[in-house]
């Protein structure tokens, strides 16, 4: 009886320690934070996590590149020392994310807004520079595309840049991007394939009248290899653009920033895609870039309050911080000053606005 009283008491001590508290034994079972989520954001919060790791204070946050749906999907999965803490996002979360965490007792989320960030479309610097539209984008890598009839769509039956727009190159379409999970590939066809896509007026029109079709529309990219899905790893892409001179790469304007001794930015709609054009709104594909932090987590894991004021002070994300110098585009200084006391004050996500 005396060795089944305690194995009971055994069991019930080890059932405690792995139920989420806030006391030591929660805090002894992860004594760092955890992060996952986009490969466009993951950079900048790597740097912010070394920074912080060497304060001495606390160890070094865990970063895993993870890709933005994917990174959600982790972190919507539960509360407690298994789960991540943070989610990096290349776009806000979705409604259908924000119920998935609801319903896995995820529902007090802080939305941090860190700055902006431009898609871009480069090639090798061994190639010749490119110049695209968004139409040309559209045109390009939709699954299909308008016929001769008004109203018409037929399979994209374009093999050769040259044939959607004679001015541009006589080579083979082929566009290297990430996949769908990526919050970049969820930018890039809403603001780049989309613009295109309104160009054309009976689709344009109905956005009103037929906002399911026209996303069909507008956002299904063609998937007989014209573009490929290069996978979350940006550095993936770029050696391969070094390989292939012909082919296009889309990724973050940080990663163009970061190499570009190897790869160059094409205007879009004739504008570059520069610090200056993506901040002043000029670059018409650009985006702001977010993460997400789960308040229960926060005086829970060690350095998780800590790492939250860091990343969002003036020498990280400010005009002349840190992350300016690794292509974040900040945001303006009174934005900043209200995301800041939001965080400060862990003011929960607000569901309606969503």
């Amino acid at each position: 009886m005396a060795k089944r009283s305690t194995a009971l008491a055994l069991l019930a001590s080890a059932t405690l320690i792995s139920t989420w508290v806030p006391d030591v034994n929660a805090q002894s079972a992860r004594d760092y934070v955890y992060i996952v989520g986009s490969s466009t954001v993951y950079p900048f919060s790597t740097v912010v996590a070394e920074r912080f790791g060497r304060g001495g204070s606390f160890k070094t946050p865990k970063v895993e590149s993870t890709g933005t749906g994917g990174g959600m999907k982790l972190f919507c999965d539960g509360v407690g020392v298994a789960y991540p803490d943070i989610s990096n996002a290349s776009r806000a979360i979705k409604q259908s994310e924000i119920d998935r965490c609801a319903a896995n007792g995820v529902d007090e989320i802080v939305e941090v807004r860190i700055g902006y960030d431009g898609i871009v479309i480069a090639n090798s610097v061994n190639a010749e520079a490119a110049e695209f539209t968004r139409r040309v984008i559209y045109l390009a890598l939709a699954k299909e595309v308008p016929g001769d009839v008004e109203g018409q769509l037929i399979p994209n039956p374009y093999t050769r840049w040259n044939e959607i727009d004679p001015n541009m190159p006589n080579s083979k379409i082929e566009v290297l991007g990430p996949p769908p999970t990526s919050g970049t590939r969820d930018a890039f066809v809403e603001l780049g394939m989309e613009g295109g896509c309104k160009t054309v007026p009976w689709i344009a029109a109905l956005a009103k009248t037929d906002s399911n079709r026209f996303k069909a529309i507008c956002h299904t990219v063609r998937e007989d290899g014209a573009y490929v899905e290069a996978g979350e790893n940006d550095n993936l892409i770029v050696q391969k653009l070094e390989a292939n001179p012909a082919a296009f790469g889309v990724f973050g304007f940080s990663f163009l920033d970061q190499n570009a001794e190897k790869v160059q930015g094409a205007t879009v709609d004739g504008a570059e895609p520069t610090f200056e054009a993506i901040a002043d709104g000029r670059y018409p594909v650009s985006r702001p870039l977010y993460f997400y932090a789960k308040k229960a987590h926060v005086d829970v894991i060690p350095g998780l309050r800590g790492f939250l004021r860091e990343f969002t002070s003036e020498r990280a994300w400010g005009d002349d911080g840190y992350l300016s110098y690794r292509g974040l585009i900040p945001m303006p200084e009174e934005e900043r000053s209200d995301i800041a006391a939001a965080v400060h004050a862990l003011t929960p996500l607000s569901v309606a606005s969503h």
